[in-house]
């Protein structure tokens, strides 16, 4: 029950993230706008939803398999955009620091402090 629940918890942020995506023109797609408000939502409470993490574990081992389709999407259209190498590059490059950045703040924020050994 506890995964079905925490399905419905990322079901419902990505619906609100379609509905943000089509009343104001923000050039995101809707899952990033739903990640971030979920993240919000969760800094906003102090800490992660049970039900939420339960369903991510899965997910999270099988994130190379949701990224797949895109990774060959752009092999097979890599020469139209050939002349804009650099900016993707570049927007690659800022992306993943951006990713890492983020994800080390969340960690930080919602983890709970580590206690000294004995």
């Amino acid at each position: 029950m506890s995964v079905l629940r925490g399905f419905l918890w990322l079901l419902a942020f990505l619906l609100l993230g379609q509905a943000i995506m089509l009343w104001l023109p923000i050039a995101l797609p809707a899952g990033v706008i739903g990640m971030l408000l979920l993240t919000l939502w969760f800094c906003q409470r102090g800490g992660m939803n049970a039900d939420v993490v339960a369903v991510s574990q899965p997910l999270i081992a099988m994130l190379a398999l949701l990224i797949m389709p895109g990774v060959v999407e752009i092999f097979f259209v890599a020469g139209r955009f050939a002349d804009q190498a650099g900016a993707i590059l570049t927007a690659l490059l800022l992306g993943t620091l951006a990713s890492v950045a983020s994800s080390l703040w969340l960690m930080r924020r919602c983890l709970p402090p580590e206690t000294p050994h004995e």
